[in-house]
């Protein structure tokens, strides 16, 4: 017995409902600041309403049905009445092409699609296509001709009570499929179990209490709101704030509207804020701290605690991990150029190509140890290849490179694939983006190996200039020059207004190894 059980996130609901039944849980504001809230116990009336729609529709366990909505109260209701019925919720990217969404309706077998009135179009021009795809059903809807497929109207139409349906702690909540690089994306199968360690695992390292308020603007369809905040939030008894957008500029006034006590951001967003113009109203503000990912430069991380009067915390994580097995500290020292220690839970080491342990100081590739469907994940969708390269012998290999120090703190190094090979030297491609960051006309930089006959690979560099700063390749080169081994110099600058992004502004290397003709 562990102190998951066979409990399911559906149990947890009701649990706090018995608890906190008329508190404020869920608060959502649109992109006009217009707001709506939810106590405990309206969510969870909503959320069986939407269930016996669900049911009447003839979706059965099971089943897996696609959402494709942006952020707010919808996706969380749509999340947990799937649950509720033991379907399966594959949450997908707003920004997806017709043909990107093809690939993931058809994989996932979805019979179902929940989505908004400004989407339809890009399904219906490939409905046809997916012979799996039973109906089509719209969250908001302004337009009458499409009432009678709309969420609300049809929850107002509800009647009848929920029959009993057997959930356990092992069954799949939902296929979050991550983005692919040489390949297709895989869809990464997360259980009820998945969803309550993570709560658990995360409130107590970040000590969530009833009187948090989570702050989510990152897209839901990401691990990281539903891992990081939404879960810790629902398991201490805490509240939630979402807003339909990221917006730089609003961000901390949106922490004051919503009265949020806890963020989560990744890189990007936090050089987008430190971007704009300084409000000196922003540093009153109730956050007490922030999670973040991905690298920071040390200046950039001064500055922003200086001025919003917040503390960062750096962790390391993915949606195959579900909790995230590194972090920085809450209390004590800490250092958020790395990505901090394993957390209370975690089992963490860096291992070779041989698949040994490697020296201190050395680098070799984070693995997790973890029980798939408990506390890592279940495995990928349709997909044991994958699964089984992912998961060996209760260890997920993870393909990102770390160093750990003597004090036990890890560092990222790079993912597996962004390691240059150059002459038979590797060049992780941090490193150099790092040296190049640190020009003081630069704001950012992307590293990629590029086909070599002499040396097998050359290094390119992508980089976005601040505004109105100006500079030339060959000045670039030359800083880097006096910061960098000979090998690590890269051969060429190309100058560019942005790079391509994820929805959490990850930057998507693949496609500029693939303008590059590199596969």
């Amino acid at each position: 017995m562990d102190i998951i059980g066979e409990r399911t996130i559906i149990d947890l609901l009701h649990e706090k409902c018995r608890l906190h039944g008329d508190k404020p849980f869920l608060v959502f504001e649109d992109n006009n600041k217009k707001t709506t809230m939810y106590t405990y116990q309206t969510f969870l009336q909503k959320v069986n309403k939407f269930s016996r729609v669900l049911l009447d529709l003839g979706i059965q366990k099971g089943d897996r049905v696609t959402l494709h909505l942006p952020n707010g109260s919808d996706f969380i209701v749509c999340w947990f009445s799937l649950a509720r019925v033991g379907a399966v919720m594959v949450p997908t990217n707003i920004l997806s092409t017709a043909n990107e969404m093809e690939y993931t309706i058809a994989h996932s077998e979805s019979v179902l699609l929940i989505t908004e009135e400004e989407y339809l179009e890009k399904f219906q021009s490939i409905q046809s296509k997916l012979p799996n795809l039973k109906k089509i059903l719209l969250s908001r809807c302004k337009n009458d001709l499409y009432k009678e497929i709309s969420m609300d109207h049809l929850i107002e139409k509800a009647e009848g009570d929920i029959p009993p349906i057997s959930l356990k702690s092992d069954d799949i909540v939902s296929i979050m499929y991550t983005s692919g690089t040489t390949s297709k994306p895989k869809g990464c199968m997360i259980t009820h179990a998945n969803y309550l360690y993570t709560g658990e695992a995360v409130s107590k390292t970040l000590n969530f209490t009833p009187e948090d308020r989570a702050l989510i603007v990152l897209p839901l369809f990401h691990g990281n709101g539903q891992y990081y905040l939404f879960m810790p939030a629902l398991t201490v008894g805490a509240s939630v704030a979402i807003t339909e957008r990221f917006s730089a500029s609003q961000y901390f006034k949106q922490a004051k509207r919503l009265h949020a006590t806890v963020g989560s951001l990744f890189a990007a967003p936090i050089r987008m804020i430190l971007a704009q113009r300084f409000d000196e109203a922003d540093k009153e503000n109730p956050l007490r701290l922030i999670i973040f990912a991905q690298s920071v430069t040390p200046e950039q991380l001064q500055e922003f605690e200086q001025k919003y009067n917040v503390p960062l915390l750096q962790l390391y994580g993915m949606t195959e991990t579900v909790a995230p097995p590194l972090m920085n500290p809450l209390y004590g020292q800490k250092d958020n150029t790395g990505i901090g220690k394993p957390i209370l839970s975690a089992e963490v080491k860096l291992v070779d190509e041989a698949g040994k342990e490697v020296p201190v100081n050395k680098p070799g590739q984070i693995i997790v140890k973890g029980i798939p469907g408990r506390t890592i994940m279940k495995g990928y969708f349709k997909n044991e290849k994958a699964t089984n390269e992912t998961i060996q012998d209760g260890w997920l290999y993870t393909g990102d490179n770390a160093i750990m120090t003597e004090n036990g703190y890890f560092y990222f190094v790079d993912r597996k694939k962004d390691m240059i090979k150059r002459a038979g030297e590797n060049v992780a491609a941090m490193e150099v983006e790092n040296v190049i960051m640190e020009h003081p006309d630069v704001y950012e930089a992307a590293v990629i190996g590029v086909p070599d006959e002499m040396r097998d690979e050359a290094i390119k560099a992508f980089v976005i200039l601040k505004e109105g700063r100006q500079t030339t390749e060959q000045e670039l080169i030359e800083h880097c020059r006096n910061r960098l081994s000979k090998f690590k110099i890269p051969n060429t600058i190309e100058f560019v207004k942005d790079f391509p992004r994820t929805s959490v502004g990850k930057i998507q290397k693949h496609l500029l190894r693939k303008s590059e003709n590199v596969l």
